[in-house]
């Protein structure tokens, strides 16, 4: 008599043994052009219908990884002139990885949750010599320029502190008078070789980079140059500065042979385009030319993607350029640039080219008349914290530079002191604490990282750890977003944040799917928009913000809005409450004023419910007075990269 598992055994046997049948089943035209669609040979069927598993064959992305791409050590000039003397890359990359540490003013920090991923980017002009110029190291005496330094340093103390103040002006206008090239490759390699020993396939992705630092007059064009590579490719050559050339194109041209000598990969990432008076996104090269195909060709090539919120404001809109966007006055810094005596030179005629939506709607003007677009770029944030600590929450605002951090009068005194006469640029209190860079990536690695930010299927945040997903196709209905499988359908169907739409239907009108959840230990949602910029049929440039999804609710009225979310926030206590506002959102709209024949982009935006903005905590805990025009709360938001359609 055979057992049961003998049995079992046979019926397996048999099963194994018969014919399986297998065919090709046709991608739709949307597929084609989405690098996550399934191909036919992942699209196996068999007689008795799909596999079993819906997770098989092409990996989409479903790994949200949070990280901070500009962030600043000791080693960097400006950074350990402003106090960080203690808190190399080591401590930055600990700290990001949710270790505490002791920050320059002795008190201890850590985030509430850790990071994903971090680059540490100092600044390669003058890299690394200031720590050893303030301990009077041995290693300087091997190169000439080192001992010149070591025997000013020698002087006394009023040489010292000239010596320090000549480095510093030297570091702001490119010169190289002081430069000591051994120091620089040293403490580039050093830096590459920390990154390699925090790397933790899966766990934690420490990238390698550095900020080109070029801001004449003040004028910031400063771009952070991030590696796929470890530092075997990346430390083979020295970070190429603004001591070597001081223009973009010369740097893309560094990049270029960079990729081909090692056969790695390399990208920039602009930041700050606020305080450029004008330059970031003009349509002129560096010489004055207007843009041809091949300028912009070579700038979408080389930067991917824009940091459009940070530490010195956020860059997303501006009121002046969105009249009729009432969100687009958010922590705005527009006074300036970097250069506080030169502060009475910002025209509000520089505003379009210094704003994020305002390039992305120049990018179709140039892509109309070049047949190239020069701004097709995702959106991230990162902090540019110069104190090694990548923190941006309200509640845990470790401040620009380590002389203000908390307990220091970081409030109510100027950030920048402007020109005799004029008033202050930038105020302490007009910090924001923001912000961080969100990918979707299909795994936490450097490839998986930065492949992720080169399709640009990455957003924003400005502080906030809210989760969204923006996909546009032609053919999502509400009734897709009730699949469990949802977001691996939304690829099926479209193109994720960062991607193309092409091929219009007659008469068909795209459609776009946002999911979006809050952050799990923060704030509600208050409404989703959808913001769209096109190239209409006489040339102008235009834009239109929808709210596609309000809380509460709220009704529309007939001009798109809604009325302001009620506020919890009780500014004695510092404390806000969930009793508004959504936790998800998950909503599919279509385009109701689409024109097939116009070139256009669309990007999500959401927005929280108030809470109370870092300035009150500043004041509850240590007293500061705030000044009257400091606002008490803000709502922090997320920005999606855009989709474009071209016709």
């Amino acid at each position: 008599m055979f057992c049961k598992r003998t049995i079992l055994a046979l019926i397996f046997a048999f099963w194994a043994a018969l014919p399986v049948t297998t065919w090709a089943q046709p991608a739709n035209d949307e597929a084609r052009d989405n690098p996550f669609a399934a191909t036919p040979a992942e699209q196996r069927q068999t007689k008795t219908g799909k596999d079993y598993s819906p997770y098989t064959g092409a990996a989409v992305p479903q790994m949200l990884l949070w990280g901070d791409t500009h962030l600043h050590s000791s080693q960097s000039i400006d950074a350990n002139t402003a106090g960080n003397e203690k808190l190399s890359p080591a401590e930055a990359y600990q700290f990001a990885r949710g270790d505490q540490v002791i920050a320059n003013n002795g008190q201890p920090v850590r985030l509430s949750r850790p990071l994903d991923f971090l680059v540490v980017s100092d600044h390669a002009e003058y890299l690394g010599l200031l720590p050893l110029l303030k301990v009077g190291d041995k290693s300087l005496r091997n190169s000439e320029g080192g001992r010149r330094l070591l025997n000013e340093m020698g002087k006394g103390d009023q040489a010292i502190t000239k010596l320090f103040a000549d480095i510093i002006f030297a570091f702001a206008n490119s010169d190289r008078e002081y430069e000591v090239p051994e120091v620089t490759l040293d403490a580039w390699k050093a830096g590459s070789n920390t990154a390699d020993q925090f790397n933790e396939p899966g766990h934690f992705t420490a990238l390698i980079g550095y900020e080109w630092t070029y801001f004449p007059q003040g004028d910031n064009l400063h771009r952070v140059v991030v590696y796929k590579d470890g530092a075997d490719k990346a430390a083979s050559m020295p970070p190429f500065s603004s001591l070597d050339a001081q223009t973009p194109e010369e740097l893309w041209a560094f990049m270029a042979d960079y990729e081909a000598q090692t056969g790695g990969e390399i990208m920039a990432i602009p930041h700050n385009s606020n305080v450029s008076n004008g330059r970031m996104f003009a349509l002129q090269d560096s010489f004055a030319n207007p843009l041809t195909d091949r300028y912009n060709a070579l700038r979408q090539r080389w930067e991917p993607i824009v940091e459009v919120t940070q530490i010195k404001g956020d860059s997303e809109a501006h009121p002046y350029l969105s009249p009729d966007d009432e969100f687009a006055d958010f922590e705005n810094w527009d006074k300036g640039n970097l250069n506080p005596f030169k502060s009475h030179l910002k025209k509000k005629e520089m505003l379009q080219y210094e704003y994020a939506r305002s390039a992305l709607k120049l990018g179709l003007g140039e892509q109309a008349r070049t047949g190239k677009n020069p701004f097709k770029f995702g959106m991230i944030g990162s902090t540019d914290a110069h104190t090694s600590l990548a923190t941006a929450a309200e509640n845990n605002f470790w401040g620009k530079a380590s002389m203000l951090e908390p307990g220091f009068e970081r409030v109510s005194g100027a950030f920048m002191p402007g020109t005799p006469g004029q008033p202050d640029p930038i105020m302490a209190w007009e910090q924001v604490a923001a912000g961080y860079a969100a990918v979707w990536a299909t795994e936490n690695t450097r490839a998986g990282v930065f492949d992720a930010m080169k399709r640009k299927e990455v957003y924003a945040t400005t502080g906030s750890r809210i989760a969204l997903r923006f996909f546009g196709g032609w053919y999502y209905s509400d009734k897709d977003l009730q699949s469990a499988d949802r977001i691996r359908k939304a690829y099926s169907l479209g193109v994720p944040m960062g991607g193309d739409l092409v091929g219009a239907r007659k008469e068909q009108a795209p459609t776009f799917m946002v999911i979006a959840a809050k952050d799990p230990i923060g704030a509600n949602l208050d409404r989703v928009q959808i913001i769209k910029g096109w190239h209409d049929d006489n040339g102008s440039l235009r834009e239109k913000v929808y709210n596609i999804a309000v809380s509460d609710d709220r009704r529309l009225d007939g001009n798109g809005r809604t009325t302001p979310i009620k506020s919890t926030v009780d500014i004695e206590s510092l404390t806000y409450t969930n009793d508004v506002g959504n936790a998800q959102f998950e909503v599919v709209w279509q385009d109701p004023d689409f024109n097939p024949k116009q070139r256009a982009f669309y990007y999500a935006r959401v927005l929280e419910i108030p809470t109370p903005r870092w300035t009150e905590y500043d004041k509850k805990l240590f007293g500061w007075d705030i000044p009257e025009e400091a606002p008490t709360e803000i709502q922090d938001r997320a920005y999606s990269s855009p989709i474009w359609y071209t016709p």
